[in-house]
């Protein structure tokens, strides 16, 4: 959720001209991280929960993509880059390790 409220903050300074654009596409890949979680943690078992967190997973290494992409085009500055991928790097290890986790259960 952190990384969504900074996302979304982040975001806000975007030329207008990428609101439906990469400004969507960012929103809509950081939003689906804990969105996953959640309805993974919703389903009645472990497999499907492994299979949401997958998800959640490829969204974290789409939005950071997206994040490089904006960096390169000057859409954001280092700092915001840093703090972002910093929290992003904590999600991911943390979702490897639940995956992990729950895979040695299955």
């Amino acid at each position: 959720m952190v990384v969504v409220k900074l996302i979304y903050t982040t975001t806000s300074s975007f030329p207008k001209s990428e609101t439906f654009g990469i400004v969507s596409q960012i929103q809509r890949a950081a939003v689906s991280i804990p969105a996953n979680i959640a309805e993974g943690c919703g389903r009645n078992t472990d497999k499907e929960l492994s299979r949401f967190l997958d998800i959640a997973i490829g969204s974290s290494f789409e939005l950071e993509t997206l994040l490089q992409i904006s960096l390169d085009l000057e859409y954001m500055t280092g700092d915001p880059y840093k703090d972002i991928l910093s929290q992003l790097y904590e999600v991911q290890k943390m979702l490897y390790g639940f995956k992990q986790k729950i895979n040695n259960n299955v």
